[in-house]
């Protein structure tokens, strides 16, 4: 039998928050009858958010063919949905069971191509273009492609997302930290890019790429368009791979803001020799199909043989699930004025969006407005990275902690708080030790996506537990 002193030590070093000892004991207790608000994980449907009609309608006569001509087909399905499934099946004969060209279906990453030509109004390349089962595979693909020598590194935010730090560890690569200035609603700042990128160097580690999470999560930040400029020159100076996840792009809610990418502000710029992974996923938008495992990677400034490396890795794993690929193409391919299905989409869509971002507003001023607890409304994404005051315990004396110490001592009490938290409301959120903080700050990451009135209780509950858990705290 393999005992555990047996498995790969990368494995055991490697944490992921969103899905740790906190969710264990939510579904334990929801196995006891609590009623639980999940705001742990990005995963809409899940919660019930509801699948896109069309999305479903296409996909289930690509499953099954022969509802196309089934003399119920007029009633159940608008005339585009038969259309358009005619014809991915004209494109892909072979149907939804059989593996496809390592890279993805050819007319779909064309389509991912066209996306975002009019999304940035830029060429783009569909011989650069990789379909993949979500955005997580491509992050992956491209810290394997990267990772060439023990000591490489790469720069990734904090907060992060818990993908960054566990793949580094699993790879065995280098992790090195930045922090997102919140005082500055969450961006990157140059002078700390610099102060982490010498650090590393100093300790041996050669830095190979840089991270960047936009919209951002946990922070649901927005980044402008100056301050993508600044990372740009950065990784040009230092010779850095961009990895741009943008999953959260049609996230945006707040006024007089939207989404840039990175490819046009490289186009902008006439960048021509930094190496730039953008990735983006149907799990998030307002599709939120997560159990599709759809998404794509588009690369720029890579040459040919390089780039043909990184389709011989997708070829190892022969190609991204077909399924995943269909409905990456509907998310870049919706229904169009005229068709048959378009107003439903849009009054789909609209909804779904406009309800994530009243949910934004009711977190956000709902939160902020308790006494201890700090956060502005998010801006985009489905998070917020929510910072909060606790009293010390009489005996503590942080001067005698070492810089290790500290950082145990505030992991342990954001988990307790979150435990705490769990136990006595149902409120099932993140501590913020598992993304990433500031040294000497506490946070815990929440999603806004239950249902309107499990945001507003969630925001009536967590007033009550702050007030009695710092009042707790306060009497030791």
């Amino acid at each position: 039998m393999v005992q555990l002193t047996d498995v790969n030590a990368k494995l055991i070093k490697a944490r992921y928050a969103v899905r740790g000892r906190i969710v264990n004991r939510a579904q334990e207790l929801e196995g006891k009858g609590r009623k639980i608000i999940y705001c742990n994980i990005g995963n809409p449907q899940a919660l019930k958010q509801k699948p896109l009609t069309f999305v479903r309608q296409v996909l289930s006569l690509l499953e099954y063919p022969a509802l196309m001509d089934a003399p119920e087909a007029a009633l159940l399905f608008p005339p585009d949905a038969v259309k358009r499934a005619r014809a991915i099946l004209a494109h892909n004969p072979s149907g939804t069971g059989a593996y496809t060209q390592s890279a993805g279906i050819p007319f779909i990453r064309k389509a991912v191509a066209d996306f975002i030509h009019k999304r940035d109004g830029i060429p783009a390349d569909m011989n650069r273009i990789l379909l993949t089962d979500g955005a997580s595979k491509g992050v992956q693909a491209a810290f394997t492609l990267l990772t060439n020598r023990e000591n490489d590194g790469y720069m990734i935010p904090i907060p992060q997302y818990p993908l960054y730090s566990a793949t580094i560890e699993l790879y065995g690569a280098k992790q090195i930290n930045y922090y997102l200035d919140e005082k500055a609603g969450w961006q990157l700042n140059e002078k700390e890019l610099m102060a982490s990128y010498e650090a590393a160097m100093k300790t041996g580690i050669n830095p190979v790429a840089i991270a960047v999470i936009n919209p951002g999560n946990p922070t649901g930040a927005l980044l402008s368009h100056e301050n993508i400029e600044m990372v740009i020159r950065f990784a040009r100076k230092h010779k850095l791979a961009i990895m741009a996840d943008e999953v959260y792009q049609e996230n945006v809610y707040a006024p007089g803001k939207k989404f840039v990418s990175f490819a046009r502000v490289m186009h902008d710029m006439a960048e021509t020799e930094v190496t730039l992974f953008s990735f983006h996923s149907v799990s998030k938008g307002f599709l939120g199909e997560c159990g599709h495992r759809g998404g794509y990677m588009e690369v720029r400034n890579m040459s040919d043989d390089v780039y043909a490396e990184l389709v011989k890795l997708q070829s190892i794993g022969l190609c991204s699930n077909v399924d995943g690929q269909i409905v990456t193409y509907l998310m870049v391919a919706p229904p169009e004025k005229g068709d048959e299905s378009h107003e439903l989409y849009v009054k789909e869509r609209d909804g779904i969006l406009g309800d994530l971002k009243a949910k934004a507003e009711i977190l956000g001023r709902g939160l902020s407005a308790i006494e201890g607890m700090h956060i502005d409304i998010p801006q985009g994404a489905m998070y917020a990275f929510v910072r909060f005051d606790l009293p010390h315990p009489k005996d503590t004396d942080l001067f005698k902690m070492s810089p290790a110490e500290r950082a145990r001592y505030d992991a342990a009490r954001d988990e307790d708080y979150c435990l705490r938290l769990l136990e006595e409301t149902g409120i099932c959120v993140v501590p913020g030790s598992g993304f990433g903080q500031e040294p000497g700050t506490l946070h815990f990451r929440t999603t806004f996506l239950p249902p309107k009135e499990d945001i507003q209780a969630l925001v009536e509950k967590m007033k009550t537990f702050h007030a009695a858990y710092t009042a707790e705290l306060q009497g030791r």
